[in-house]
């Protein structure tokens, strides 16, 4: 008898321990059950600042934008008659085909990171699969991945050793939800092909007969495509545990239960691993409760009471590498950071690599400016939270959707103040220089915003003792001879004891 105890023991010692890995499906594949989850980790709303990339196959052909893959079938845009002038008819040279030229042979993970973090970034990572059908891991779902072909190297596990090397958070991002090439029915019933290659569909169709191309022009049975479309996130999730998935739109062209099954499956995984992680939505593909809103090329025009994300680009005009792609100043690039993190924001900078692997000098001097500038103001910036109001001052961009994808016209002023808070410390952001003095009428004698009595002024990144006085027009600052840095300048504003 004596020896049946340990053996008791130890059968409920491994009944215990499958208990808990049945525990630990903790989400059920229902918005109702996924409601339960944290959609804003401290971690994210700390973060502020990651940068992505659209770098890929695309990036070849260096024209147009990011969908030329589409648009060079279609025989009446500039993306065709310059792929047919370039490159020969579609039929003879298609997308594909570019594959073998995507080598990344200067692409190096570890400088990339580097950069992204003198920049001040605080996650980083790849546009995972773009609309096109290329994937840029080692997938075994799809002979189109960057471990099988053109640079045949698992770029997106490069990727996430890099990022976490350096003690960032690693984002990957999908937009494969609009790769199927299928009869969409439309909303008079009749059935239309749609998806990113219906051009091909349309002018070119010989070019669907090779089962393998097929796959990447997304011409294959919903079920099927749906399935793949399932299988690669889960892919990604177990072999590179991101933190934070990115969708663009499409989404609600994936039946509803399969996108419950996808979140469910992450956060499940999230919970094994002890992570909190993040997933975004665009439109209303998802559910706020299980999701963090996202508004591409645009942000809110107010304080908003839950965490949203902006998806912005470096440049003006194309998210891929062209030829001709123009990039924005640093000073538009921060102030949008600045604007963003005021209204209870993130930013998510795109920026476009060669398809080398070299990401432009033009490119890089924006990131290190803005790094410059975080090194010395970060504190304002980090770890803030919104005040009881984002700012004051005469320029305001349009909210919403590819709305303020620059700065209003003719720029910020130093008029335009920012605020963000941190305990007991108010930071006060002045989107220029100004001229003599600064008056913050947010900060008025009397204030309901701000009643206490203020105690100190400063501004950071120099030693000059500033000379300020509170009225019922405002807080007017005294500005010193020499402005700290360029772009914006921030107040340091602390109450009396």
């Amino acid at each position: 008898m004596k020896n049946r105890k340990p053996l008791w023991i130890a059968i409920v010692a491994v009944a215990a321990v499958a208990l808990g890995a049945d525990a630990q499906e903790k989400y059920e594949p229902t918005w109702e059950s996924l409601s339960k989850v944290n959609v804003a980790p401290q971690w994210f709303r700390d973060a502020k600042f990651g940068i992505y990339f659209h770098w890929g196959t695309y990036s070849v052909p260096a024209f147009g934008s990011e969908w030329y893959p589409r648009n060079m079938y279609n025989v009446e845009g500039r993306e065709y008659r310059h792929h047919v002038e370039t490159w020969g008819e579609p039929n003879a040279f298609g997308y594909p085909d570019f594959v073998p030229m995507f080598k990344a042979e200067k692409f190096n993970a570890d400088e990339w990171v580097e950069l992204f973090v003198q920049a001040g970034a605080r996650f980083a990572g790849p546009v995972a699969e773009h609309h096109d059908g290329w994937s840029m891991w080692a997938s075994k779902l799809t002979p189109w991945n960057a471990a099988e072909r053109g640079p045949q190297r698992d770029l997106t596990g490069e990727l996430a050793a890099a990022v976490r090397k350096r003690g960032l958070k690693f984002i990957t991002t999908f937009h494969h939800a609009r790769n199927n090439l299928w009869e969409k029915p439309g909303r008079d019933g009749q059935l239309r092909w749609t998806g990113h290659y219906e051009f091909v569909k349309r002018y070119f169709p010989s070019l669907l007969e090779d089962p393998e191309r097929a796959i990447m022009y997304g011409y294959m049975p919903r079920e099927k495509f749906l399935t793949m479309w399932l299988g690669k996130l889960q892919e990604v999730i177990d072999n590179y545990q991101p933190d934070i998935m990115w969708f663009d739109s499409w989404l609600d062209e994936i039946p509803e239960s399969l996108r419950q099954e996808y979140v469910a499956y992450y956060y499940n995984q999230a919970t094994r691993w002890g992570k909190e992680v993040v997933v975004t939505r665009k439109q209303n593909d998802l559910p706020l409760s299980v999701s963090i809103e996202d508004i591409e090329k645009g942000r809110s025009d107010r304080l908003t009471e839950n965490v949203w994300l902006t998806d912005d680009t470096i440049s003006v005009g194309s998210w891929c590498y062209t030829q001709d792609l123009r990039i924005k100043p640093t000073s538009v690039v921060l102030h949008s950071l600045i604007d963003i993190i005021s209204k209870n924001g993130v930013l998510l900078l795109n920026i476009s690599p060669m398809a080398d692997g070299t990401i432009p000098d033009n490119q890089e001097q924006v990131l290190l400016e803005m790094g410059e500038w975080l090194r010395l103001n970060g504190e304002a910036v980090y770890g803030t939270r919104p005040w009881k109001v984002y700012g004051e001052g005469p320029s305001q961009g349009r909210a919403g959707q590819f709305g303020g994808v620059t700065d209003p016209r003719g720029g910020y002023k130093p008029q335009d103040v920012r605020f963000t808070t941190k305990g007991e410390t108010l930071y006060a952001i002045s989107l220029g220089w100004p001229d003599a003095t600064l008056t913050i009428e947010s900060l008025k004698a009397g204030s309901p915003h701000y009643p206490s009595e203020i105690g100190s002024v400063e501004l950071i990144g120099t030693d000059a003792r500033l000379a300020w006085t509170r009225t019922a027009d405002g807080l007017t600052i005294a500005m010193p001879p020499e402005k700290p840095c360029d772009y914006a300048v921030v107040f340091k504003i602390l109450p009396k004891k």
